[in-house]
């Protein structure tokens, strides 16, 4: 069962930081990944960032290749989202996702959280 539980979204000026952070309350065993998506009105729902617990590996979406950090923690059912030099292009709602499978950086989740909107002003 899942309980995915996201903070740290907000409004923000173009070139800050904010951090992402998400817990599964819900889950009582470890997962094979977590990571984060995110969406923007009238598109689809796009992959971010995620990080494979088996490896350690983390992957990310070109878009944000040097600006954004993944990191967690499995055996507590955390993951983070460091987010630098944001950009306009940044905003939408992004959601937490836990389990399911990474592979080369197409990630396939099992649960999902509710979101949490990060807008970004140029």
């Amino acid at each position: 069962q899942a309980q995915l539980v996201e903070s740290g979204g907000g409004l923000v000026q173009a070139g800050d930081s904010l951090t992402l952070s998400c817990v599964n309350s819900g889950r009582t065993d470890n997962a094979w990944a977590m990571g984060w998506f995110r969406q923007t009105p009238g598109k689809e729902r796009e992959f971010v960032a995620g990080i494979s617990w088996s490896d350690g590996y983390t992957y990310y979406a070109d878009s944000v290749k040097g600006r954004f950090t993944v990191s967690g923690d499995n055996a507590k059912n955390t993951v983070n989202l460091q987010m630098n030099s944001l950009k306009p292009e940044d905003t939408g709602v992004y959601y937490c996702a836990d389990g399911g499978t990474l592979y080369e950086g197409d990630y396939v989740p099992d649960f999902w959280g509710q979101g949490t909107q990060v807008t970004v002003s140029s």
